[in-house]
């Protein structure tokens, strides 16, 4: 039954629960009070009789001390009797008031007789009720005892019982009221939250930059649930912004497979095409078998290019899997002289001009990645810009970095395509071909080398001027 009802209880509402509780508390506290106040309005009435007793002794005393016996007319309800103790025994004197059953009376004047104070004590009479009896010494060996009825002392407590309960019950009620509707208001923020949680469970969060438009609202409740209100809001936003995240990388993942795919697309359609020509005879001539085999190699080749610039990305993308890097000590300013011969064999239309210190910049690095960087760059100064294009680049050492700007004077990239210009597989010219254009991978990857250096790669310039530069950390100046 316990566990039944305690069960019952864990189901209810935080509010009914806190106003039950304050009430179970209140019944207590009233309960105490009125315990307390009760049993000291008893001692106080008893003693109130108890004090009036023995002034009332006091006359009968003397009464008794004179005619040997009370002959004073008691108060109504009231007995009194004289008792000689001096045998050891007690022996009542006659005429006395006494009830049928006096032993009690008996009882307490041989106790008297052997006590050097007045005695006290409340007993039941049967028939009569409660009664409080006061025994003193009129003389040596003669007792008298008294008995005041306590049924108005009775009726005193009990009425007092009766206000007390229904007070407190009219109090108790009240507090219960009105302190579950102070409870609920206290706590309906709270109530709001969970509601705001429980539209936030029906909105679909698979959609596509899914935002939260649900927010709690409110300054009631005090510091605390102000402070909860905010961490919650708070919470809402985190969540906003990681869904906004993966939105964006669920739109980056779908455009990169779809370019991806796209661009594994063309080579494979030519290879075969080049395959299926060997199915006729004038394929098949030396010449002609010749130039289509170098087309298939070719073709072959970018896609080897092109994917392994992809598996570069992914395994730069990939936290828990090792970086792809050899790190060494290496001369910056080397490896720029040597992208720069590299750039001239390759593009003899670019005058190229190279600028550097005459310190040499010493950093900790894979010599073979930044190589692959400045390619990159100067690959794609010279791919989009026509021939006789100067591009120039510039090697600075400071302190804290060491930096490499490569600029050129073509066409420049406009403002609407600068954001998007490290995204892969994007072109600023769409309608470039594929074969002048290259695979839209080679400043993706050079952004991410670079960012795997711990460094930054940055797109400057003005119309007519394009600078990339690139910032390395100085950890081996």
């Amino acid at each position: 039954m316990i566990r039944r009802w305690w069960r019952a209880y864990r189901g209810l509402r935080l509010g009914t629960r806190l106003a039950l509780g304050l009430g179970v508390l209140s019944l207590v506290v009233f309960a105490v009070v009125g315990t307390v106040l009760t049993a000291y309005m008893r001692d106080y009435l008893e003693r109130q009789l108890a004090d009036q007793m023995k002034l009332v002794q006091v006359v009968q005393s003397k009464d008794a001390a004179t005619h040997g016996t009370v002959r004073r007319e008691s108060y109504y309800g009231w007995y009194t009797a004289v008792y000689d103790v001096s045998g050891g025994s007690a022996d009542l004197r006659t005429p006395a008031e006494v009830p049928a059953d006096s032993r009690a009376l008996t009882a307490l004047a041989q106790t008297m007789a052997r006590s050097d104070e007045d005695l006290t004590r409340t007993v039941r009479i049967g028939g009569h009720g409660p009664y409080l009896l006061r025994a003193c010494e009129v003389e040596p060996g003669v007792v008298l005892v008294s008995a005041a009825p306590m049924g108005d002392v009775e009726d005193t407590v009990e009425q007092l019982i009766t206000v007390q309960v229904v007070a407190f019950g009219l109090a108790l009620l009240a507090l219960v009221v009105f302190g579950r509707r102070m409870l609920r208001r206290g706590l309906k923020p709270l109530s709001d939250m969970a509601s705001t949680a429980h539209g936030i469970t029906s909105h679909d969060l698979t959609e596509s930059a899914a935002r939260l438009p649900l927010r709690v609202d409110g300054r009631d409740g005090g510091r605390e649930v102000a402070e909860l209100r905010t961490a919650f809001n708070t919470m809402l936003e985190h969540i906003d912004d990681s869904l906004a995240v993966r939105a964006r990388a669920e739109q980056r993942l779908r455009r990169f497979v779809a370019d991806a795919s796209h661009e594994l697309r063309t080579p494979l359609m030519s290879v075969r095409g080049y395959a299926d020509l060997f199915q006729y005879a004038a394929a098949n001539e030396p010449g002609e078998r010749e130039r289509h085999l170098a087309r298939l190699r070719a073709e072959a080749a970018r896609m080897g290019v092109l994917l392994d610039d992809l598996l570069l990305l992914a395994r730069l993308d990939a936290a828990e899997v090792e970086t792809p890097l050899r790190w060494e000590d290496a001369d910056l300013t080397e490896l720029v002289r040597q992208a720069a011969d590299a750039f001239r064999a390759g593009h003899p239309d670019h005058p190229l001009t190279v600028t550097t210190g005459p310190a040499v910049v010493k950093l900790r690095l894979d010599p073979q990645r930044i190589r692959q960087v400045l390619d990159n760059l100067l690959t794609n100064a010279a791919v989009h810009t026509p021939p006789g294009t100067k591009v120039s680049v510039a090697v600075l050492g400071t302190a804290d970095a060491a930096r490499v700007a490569v600029a050129d004077t073509g066409p420049g990239i406009p403002v609407a395509d600068r954001g998007r210009i490290f995204d892969r597989f994007y072109r600023v010219d769409k309608a470039r071909s594929r074969d002048r254009g290259g695979s839209g991978l080679g400043l993706a990857v050079a952004g991410s080398l670079v960012r795997a250096h711990g460094g930054t790669i940055e797109l400057g310039g003005e119309p007519g001027v394009t600078v990339f530069t690139v910032t390395l950390p100085a950890a081996g100046l």
